[in-house]
């Protein structure tokens, strides 16, 4: 050590200074700051500077620094080339960035993220430098990707519309690895709406219009913001194959609550109406001949319209088909049929139905018959050839 650096090493430890190490963290007064360098003071006994990749970091903290400001700083190096000490920016930002990570997580605070971009399973986003992972589970229902069908290709087109934008969340899990920094924005929006949720309450109908309609439901907005989901199963008291085909996004539509889980809104639009199965009794009976409309054909039976509201089943055992015959080669959806009520029970919204008009099974059935018929005769005629060849070398003299 030269007697210059001996001289300050004294005084330092006169003065009961304590001299800066690798990974302290410093507080330092902006002497000169420019895009390539800022240089600090740092106590009166020491002159730091930051520098390249140290200098930048995505924080307000580290913008617009003039002289006279005071900053943190890391440091990076105890002496440089110059006998400086080098300093990091980014260093202390990640730090610092990290402590309001904890403090939030720890506070439910609300955080801002920026959305770098977008994969299938959500949004990569990041926090002052700090990459974490926001899922689609995790998003907001007004920012909630809901594609008709789960079309996964619409689905991250709508997510990578989001790249680039702001997005208030609170932070829910706090990992080491960037991949487990979990974000939320429907916490955030749950805790903003939970005074408007409370006011409604379960046994209340609602109007709204139809937001989204997916494979398994249809999502309605209404009041202040809310949304609520319809599951298919609560549309309507009939069977509904195509949901697209009869529910298009911004009709008008009513619904009870039915459900409030967890700011989770379930509602019915089938328990408005009068159930018309308790009617059905009284038009449809037992063994009464009725004409259906096939709407659907399973491998296990037929799916029968009688009327717009009750829908019947005609199981396969009950349609005269042969074992071997395929029920979609019978029978076609669109065609009408006549049926006989075999069972019905209006608690259980189930009907079952019976083929009356069996002419294309009749003709399939006589196709069997002739076939086996023909079989019957061909064993029959060699067992009697058999026999009369026996009987012949029976009477043959032996030699």
């Amino acid at each position: 050590m030269d007697d210059k650096n001996s001289i300050l090493a004294s005084l330092l430890e006169k003065d009961d200074i304590k001299i800066p190490k690798v990974g302290d963290t410093v507080i330092g007064k902006i002497i000169s700051a420019s895009k390539s360098e800022v240089r600090m003071d740092i106590g009166g006994f020491f002159v730091g500077i930051v520098r390249g990749p140290e200098l930048y970091f995505d924080a307000d903290d580290f913008d617009n620094l003039k002289p006279g400001n005071e900053i943190e700083a890391t440091v990076i190096d105890e002496e440089n080339e110059n006998g400086e000490l080098e300093l990091s920016f980014r260093q202390a930002g990640q730090e610092k960035a990290w402590a309001k990570l904890e403090e939030a997580f720890k506070e439910r605070e609300v955080i801002k993220v920026k959305v770098l971009d977008a994969n299938k399973g959500g949004l990569l986003v990041k926090h002052n430098q700090i990459t974490g992972f926001l899922p689609v589970s995790q998003l907001s229902p007004e920012n909630y990707p809901r594609v008709s069908g789960g079309d996964k290709q619409k689905i991250l087109e709508k997510l990578k519309s989001f790249v680039g934008n702001e997005i208030e969340v609170n932070v829910i899990n706090l990992g080491e690895d960037s991949d487990k920094i979990i974000f939320s924005e429907k916490d955030v929006w749950n805790k903003k709406q939970k005074h408007i949720i409370d006011k409604y309450k379960v046994g209340m109908v609602v109007d709204g219009k139809i937001s989204a309609v997916t494979n398994f439901g249809v999502f309605i907005s209404f009041g202040e913001g809310m949304e609520g989901l319809i599951h298919i199963s609560e549309l309507a008291w009939q069977r509904i194959d195509s949901l697209d085909k009869m529910y298009k996004v911004g009709d008008d539509i009513k619904a009870e609550i039915v459900n409030l889980d967890n700011n989770k809104i379930f509602l019915s639009a089938k328990k408005i109406v009068e159930d018309p199965w308790k009617k059905a009794v009284e038009k449809y009976k037992v063994g009464q001949v009725v004409k259906g409309s096939i709407l659907k054909v399973n491998p296990f039976g037929l799916f029968v319209k009688l009327d717009e509201e009750i829908h019947g089943l005609a199981h396969v055992t009950q349609l005269g088909i042969n074992p071997k015959d395929k029920i979609t080669d019978l029978f076609s959806a669109g065609e009408e049929k006549e049926f006989e009520i075999i069972s019905i029970s209006a608690s259980d919204h189930r009907l079952g139905l019976k083929l009356v008009d069996g002419k294309k099974t009749k003709k399939k059935k006589d196709e069997v018959e002739v076939v086996q018929e023909k079989k019957e005769e061909i064993k029959e005629d060699k067992k009697t050839k058999k026999i009369e060849k026996t009987e012949k070398e029976e009477d043959e003299p032996k030699k």
